[in-house]
């Protein structure tokens, strides 16, 4: 018998090669969840700009500027942020990758500040309740001290960190479109939400 054993050999040829990851996978999956609110917002602000009100919408029309404010900032945190999880832009393209940090910073704070304004002074409409106006609040201002954690990082020049809390921030930016995913199984199995049922 030959001493020589097969398979310690190290193996070679395509098989061997590891698989390189899809780098668009993850960015294109998450411009797919962030076209359930831009879609949304659109159609929001098409009714602003329509005039038509609703007991849905009157609020906004009481005072427009933060939702637009809001429509506008969340389309370009989400959609431009989507491209920030490609790592070859990271790792090759880091003047890129700088650049969209520049416009995504004052984006996602105005998403979130927008947002906590509308939470805190639009009137709840109806099938909100007060636990989801404090979940609102929450994870609006968890957003807001994301985003200057990983600034604080970035300043440093700690990347690690920087990574993980806009990672976060981007997370909770995205939420619409997780709820609606959550959600329509929900109403298409059982009914429409209610209170408790949306806050959860």
């Amino acid at each position: 018998m030959n001493s020589t054993n097969s398979a310690a050999a190290p193996a070679t040829g395509p098989a061997a090669a590891r698989r390189p990851r899809p780098q668009w996978l993850v960015p294109t999956r998450l411009v797919l969840l962030a076209l359930i609110p831009v879609i949304a917002g659109a159609a929001r602000l098409h009714e602003l700009t329509g005039g038509a009100v609703t007991p849905q919408n009157e609020r906004f029309f009481a005072s427009p500027a933060p939702v637009v404010a809001h429509i506008v900032s969340a389309t370009v945190y989400c959609l431009l942020g989507a491209f920030q999880f490609v790592p070859g832009l990271r790792r090759n393209g880091r003047g890129w990758h700088r650049a969209a940090g520049r416009i995504l910073v004052p984006a996602g704070l105005l998403a979130a500040l927008s947002g906590l304004w509308m939470s805190a002074f639009y009137a709840l409409p109806e099938g909100d309740g007060e636990a989801l106006l404090v979940l609102r609040l929450v994870f609006g201002s968890a957003m807001v001290a994301s985003i200057a954690l990983g600034l604080a990082a970035i300043l440093r020049r700690d990347f690690g960190r920087h990574g993980a809390w806009m990672t976060r921030a981007y997370a909770i930016g995205t939420a619409a479109g997780t709820q609606a995913l959550v959600q329509l199984p929900w109403i298409l199995l059982i009914g429409p939400t209610d209170e408790l049922t949306r806050a959860v």
